[in-house]
């Protein structure tokens, strides 16, 4: 089992930077792949970046250039994080964090990181 505390952001001015933060811990040994997506206002859910157990990150074109997704992995815990630059209206939404362990999504409580413009 991984449980997921996700925390960050906020209200940002159009060009600003935020950066969210989501803590995986558990088994996280069993941890394959993480990942962010976003739910925007009246739009279905969408991938923002994934980075692996090796630390391969990607990211979809919408954000291409201005985010970045990064992790920090210890025995127990592993935090990962998009630091998302030159924000715009188009990026306002509900940011949730994954995992996929075992063959098994897990996802973050997403309301905490909830993302304005």
């Amino acid at each position: 089992q991984v449980q997921l505390v996700e925390s960050g952001g906020g209200l940002v001015q159009p060009g600003g930077s935020l950066g969210l933060s989501c803590v995986a811990s558990g088994r996280v040994f069993t941890i394959d792949n993480l990942a962010w997506y976003r739910r925007a206002p009246g739009k279905e859910r969408e991938l923002v970046g994934s980075i692996s157990r090796s630390g391969s990150a990607y990211v979809t074109d919408a954000v291409k250039g201005r985010f970045a997704i990064s992790k920090d992995s210890t025995p127990t815990t592993v935090t990962f994080y998009p630091q998302m630059n030159k924000l715009s209206p188009e990026d306002t939404a509900v940011y949730y964090c994954n995992v996929l362990s075992l063959g098994y999504d897990h996802w973050g409580q997403g309301p905490q990181n909830t993302v304005s413009t």
